[in-house]
């Protein structure tokens, strides 16, 4: 008898490989697992220590197995050092976001995850992230040591506050800033023995709202030797810090200062240096706007630290980011739909954790205030959606502006974003008409203030009477007091 072909026997799946010379690598702390294709070597996976000589090692081999693109998971830090070595060697490395690869079943060891990224890769269903040239990566790094210094010091700060407590000393509840001119001249009274409160007073700034009497009430407490210590350590540590912090920024602009200047923004800088005087100190706003060939302080919102924090986390190439709808998708500023079967299941953006998206969205909190166009769509928008929305909102339109900025080499243009061409000085001028002085119209209940509209409402009428006044008029109301007053002309 003939045996009867089973019917559960599936077909295998030929997936199509995109990348026949790729390979994924699985990072650790100790060790490092590396798998290539299985025709390339007997042994197509193996294990690196994290030494420098086994990294190198580790490239070598890669090379002899003709390996031209690698694919591995950004994880901690551990993954920089190979990083930069298999760079320097000319490979084309990917360096993905373990996000797009954890909900995988199956992967219980190191050997098999640095085998599932390998056919991930060759399959060409991985994405690289964003990583900028090594200039950038080496001010981000002391840009991101900086930020971790201020964090520490303001550690420090808070130590203080707490021995002033525990003495019942209210100072930092009188001034905003005990780290300002006015609370360290008083610490360091404080610290040197004096107790008078009213001597201790006599320190403050002209500029400080509180009052002098007020001051020295605060200074009224009790001192002990131990709070005394604890305060003196922790006013050390902190200046200890803001010396750290200085040093960074020096180096900061020094490694600012090697980037070469647009043509354009060069030959400008030359026409406008003076003939046979020496060069004034070129300031940190200058030198970001050479780097990135625009001035992105003008932008309502964008100071120099935000513009310096985009330099530092992105560049001054933007053109890695296709369009500026990829750019705010990258900073997570957003919406990312979730829709399946046609129902939306969740609108929003995405968690990720980027320093340029963080500082964008302290630019747009910085908004509120602005009476600039881009002020007012803020306000809008925290009037029709809140203000966690409206913030992301603005972030997400100074994130456009800013793509369309450095791409184009366009200046910041406030004009353009008025809704006509004369709506800008039509604005202006109905803000000034708006904050003219008020005027008295005289009644027999005595003079009533109307604000000036500049134009009479209808002919006949004073030029100075609101559009109030003359609903009041036409409705009958107040209409035998105004024609008594002459408040009509008589023709």
């Amino acid at each position: 008898m003939t045996k009867k072909p089973k019917r559960n026997q599936k077909a295998e799946k030929v997936v199509p490989v995109v990348k026949p010379d790729a390979a994924g690598i699985d990072i650790g702390a100790t060790e490092i697992y590396v798998a290539v294709p299985a025709d390339r070597d007997p042994e197509p996976v193996r294990s690196f220590a994290t030494f420098t000589q086994d990294l190198y090692a580790l490239a070598s081999w890669l090379q002899q197995c003709r390996i031209k693109t690698i694919a591995m998971e950004s994880t901690g830090v551990y993954w920089i050092p190979l990083f930069q070595i298999l760079e320097d060697r000319g490979f084309e490395v990917y360096l993905v976001n373990a996000r797009h690869v954890k909900n995988v079943p199956g992967r219980r060891t190191d050997v098999s995850d640095c085998q599932w990224l390998q056919f991930l890769h060759s399959v060409g269903l991985l994405r690289p992230s964003y990583r900028p040239e090594q200039e950038i990566c080496a001010i981000r790094s002391v840009l991101r040591h900086r930020e971790s210094l201020v964090q520490m010091a303001a550690t420090h700060v808070q130590h203080m506050q707490k021995a002033l407590d525990q003495m019942n000393l209210q100072l930092h509840h009188v001034i905003s800033d005990i780290t300002g001119m006015t609370g360290l001249a008083i610490i360091d009274a404080i610290l040197d023995g004096k107790r008078d409160p009213h001597e201790l007073a006599a320190l403050r700034h002209e500029g400080i709202k509180a009052s002098e009497e007020v001051i020295a009430k605060s200074l009224v407490g009790d001192y002990r030797a131990e709070h005394i210590f604890t305060l003196d350590q922790s006013l050390t540590a902190y200046r200890s810090y803001q010396k750290l912090i200085e040093e960074c920024d020096r180096e900061i602009r020094g490694q600012v200062e090697k980037f070469k200047a647009p043509e354009a923004c060069s030959t400008a800088s030359e026409a406008e240096a003076p003939v046979g005087k020496p060069a004034k100190p070129v300031s940190l706003r200058e030198e970001l706007k050479r780097a990135f060939g625009v001035d992105l302080t003008k932008i309502p919102g964008i100071q120099v630290g935000i513009a310096q924090t985009l330099l530092g986390e992105i560049g001054p190439d933007f053109s890695k980011f296709r369009s500026a709808s990829a750019f705010a998708s990258w900073l997570g500023l957003c919406p990312d739909n979730d829709i399946s079967g046609g129902k939306v299941l969740w609108v929003g953006t995405r968690k990720v954790n980027c320093r340029a998206a963080t500082a964008l969205r302290l630019a747009a909190r910085c908004l509120h205030h602005s009476k600039s166009p881009l002020g007012d769509f803020y306000r809008r928008m925290r009037t029709k959606l809140g203000a966690p929305k409206a913030i992301t909102a603005a972030a997400h339109k100074l994130a456009r502006i800013i793509y369309h900025m450095v791409t184009t080499k366009q200046e910041f243009d406030e004009s353009k974003f008025c809704r006509g061409p004369s709506a800008c000085a039509s604005a202006a001028a109905s803000k000034a008409s708006r904050s003219r002085q008020s005027t008295r119209i005289p009644t027999r209940a005595g003079p009533v203030e109307v604000s000036s509209l500049g134009a009479a409402p209808f002919p006949g009428c004073c030029e100075n009477v609101s559009h109030g006044s003359i609903d009041r008029i036409t409705q009958g109301k107040d209409w035998e007091t105004a024609k008594e007053n002459g408040v009509f002309d008589k023709s």
